[in-house]
């Protein structure tokens, strides 16, 4: 199946690798595709920054008191029987009294650490305060209710490590840029973003600041029919877009509609 043709399967996949349910040999596989495939990589980008936003959303509980109680009472327990079987006459030889010895140790502590993750477990889910669930459900209805990104890019350097994450929102007329390389800019230089289309020279469509997180305001016309993208060093505050670019390009990558 190609992946790139399925953006379904492409979403699922990514929101698996980036909750790291995805492993072995299927994890391995979806890493290759997105060394090899920008609309992948974006993809998996994306999902990183969700699954991100709800990683700090719910905070640690520790386990009651009595959870520790009941623990070593069970531990207790086991090594009272233990003591109680080892007392006991035993027909069978030492060396079958030690592997029968370590077989209920075994089996002792797999009970009590079934019984402690269903304590604790069932603890931490009936302590969750009203509050923190009420946060929790918010922050899962603002991800069901994030904007459908239409177009995404990520533009690479010549070594094609990804340096920036680009994408267009049409419902809000904006293109967001997410950095995600190492390079910064000096004081004194400027990033700006070109559109590269079929015909005719480069379109600016914008100057960055050194954030890293930025959103430039677009019309879909802009981009709609644009294949490439373009970043180049430029001095503070850019250069005029009829000028095009005028310093070193250093990163470029497809504009790639998320439908197709």
């Amino acid at each position: 199946m190609n992946l790139i043709q399925n953006p379904e399967l492409l979403d699922r996949l990514a929101a698996a690798h980036a909750l790291g349910t995805l492993r072995g040999g299927a994890r391995r596989r979806f890493e290759h595709l997105a060394r090899e495939h920008a609309q992948v990589r974006a993809t998996a980008l994306l999902w990183q920054e969700r699954w991100s936003a709800l990683s700090e959303v719910q905070a640690p509980v520790q386990p009651d008191a009595a959870v520790w109680t009941r623990i070593d009472n069970l531990l207790q327990a086991e090594k009272e029987r233990a003591a109680q079987t080892l007392r006991r006459p035993q027909a069978v030889p030492a060396s079958g009294l030690s592997w029968w010895r370590n077989a209920a140790w075994a089996g002792a502590f797999a009970t009590v650490a079934a019984v402690a993750v269903g304590l604790w477990s069932h603890q931490d889910l009936r302590q969750a305060s009203a509050q923190q669930l009420a946060l929790l459900q918010s922050q899962l209805q603002t991800a069901q209710a994030a904007p459908q990104i239409q177009y995404v890019a990520v533009l690479a350097d010549g070594r094609q490590e990804a340096s920036m994450l680009v994408t267009f929102d049409a419902r809000q007329n904006r293109l967001v840029l997410q950095r995600v390389g190492g390079f910064r800019e000096g004081a004194d230089q400027s990033l700006q973003l070109w559109a590269l289309p079929p015909q005719g020279g480069p379109r600016s469509l914008g100057v960055l600041g050194q954030g890293r997180l930025e959103q430039l305001p677009a019309q879909e016309a802009q981009v709609q029919t644009v294949p490439m993208l373009a970043i180049s060093l430029e001095p503070r505050g850019g250069v005029p877009s009829e000028t095009g670019p005028t310093g070193p390009v250093l990163f470029t990558g497809a504009l790639i509609r998320r439908d197709l």
